[in-house]
């Protein structure tokens, strides 16, 4: 138990397999209606993160917060976060949609950027949102990368998590790394992997031109997938031995048996970021907080609803989950 029999998740028949799902949110789909409120939060180590705040535009001053982590290459100006706000926003809630360093827009001070494990900073915007005394109930939710960093907050130090914290939910999770590095490494997510490797190119090459003592470009253009890229970057940058010391540190997976927050997982079958370790069905029949949802369909941060622009499964998936009764 807390396995979900059942989804509700039907696409439209333009969506007709895991690629269309995947690729037509991300390219087409467009949330003009949210507006954000930017806050630069300066850190202890010199470093900085832009939030974006969104406030509840029904009923009366919102006494409850989500906190939106978006995925790898993302920010809060993407539209599946974009849209995952609105829905918050109408459901009564205020919403608060946070760039990881070197996502807001403004390349960040330091070596170190974000990676997939890295709970220290989604800890410290949670802390600071509380801080402001506005609140008496948080929810987390998130994306890919940020359901991971999310999945591994929650489970990795569960005494840690403000009692505020009543609730997450996640969509399209990659709970391990290491296979799900080799899986969308395959032939057939070319076109993803190039995409993320494109802007991964790029923002260390605007470290380079901010630090140039420490980073080394040789190479760079040579890397072709995440594991090389991890081996060669985001490893030595963030003090791991390599890359597969990485994943075993970040990977969420491990952590999901201690999360003790009612917490909804909604991996698609069809998701072609996703291996089968990526559905721990086994953890979430044993546990009494983790509920894994397995539609068919979906793609990767996809689960689209009628017109592109409209709301989406995940949106209205999530604010039930948050919101209304645990499922029996």
């Amino acid at each position: 138990m807390p396995l979900v029999s059942h989804s509700a998740y039907q696409p439209p028949r333009y969506l007709f397999n895991g690629h269309v799902q995947t690729i037509v949110p991300s390219l087409w789909r467009s949330v003009p209606d949210v507006a954000y409120e930017r806050e630069r939060l300066e850190l202890a180590d010199g470093d900085f993160l832009d939030l974006d705040w969104s406030y509840a535009t029904a009923g009366p001053p919102a006494s409850g917060l989500a906190v939106v982590s978006h995925g790898l290459e993302g920010s809060s100006g993407r539209a599946y976060v974009r849209g995952m706000v609105r829905a918050l926003n109408r459901a009564g809630l205020d919403a608060l949609a946070w760039n990881y360093r070197s996502c807001g827009g403004e390349m960040n001070r330091l070596l170190r950027s974000y990676h997939l494990g890295d709970t220290a900073d989604l800890d410290l915007v949670l802390r600071h949102a509380l801080a402001t005394g506005r609140y008496q109930r948080a929810y987390l939710t998130g994306f890919s990368a940020g359901g991971n960093v999310t999945l591994k907050y929650l489970g990795e130090a569960p005494g840690r998590v403000p009692v505020e914290v009543q609730r997450a939910a996640v969509f399209s999770v990659p709970t391990d790394l290491r296979a799900s590095s080799m899986h969308i490494a395959r032939p057939q997510n070319t076109v993803y992997m190039r995409r993320f490797l494109k802007t991964l190119r790029q923002k260390i090459r605007e470290k380079a031109a901010l630090l140039p003592a420490e980073v080394d470009l040789t190479g760079l253009d040579e890397l072709r997938n995440f594991p090389q890229f991890d081996e060669r970057y985001t490893a030595p940058m963030h003090g791991f031995a390599s890359a597969d010391a990485y994943y075993a540190y970040a990977s969420s997976g491990q952590y999901l048996a201690d999360i003790q927050v009612p917490t909804l997982v909604v991996n698609a079958q069809n998701d072609p970021f996703l291996p089968p370790s990526c559905f721990p069905r086994a953890v979430a029949a044993a546990s009494a907080f983790v509920y894994l949802e397995t539609p068919a369909a979906g793609g990767h941060v996809g689960f689209g609803e009628g017109a592109p622009d409209g709301a989406y499964y995940s949106e209205r998936r999530a604010v039930e989950f948050l919101l209304g009764p645990l499922p029996a």
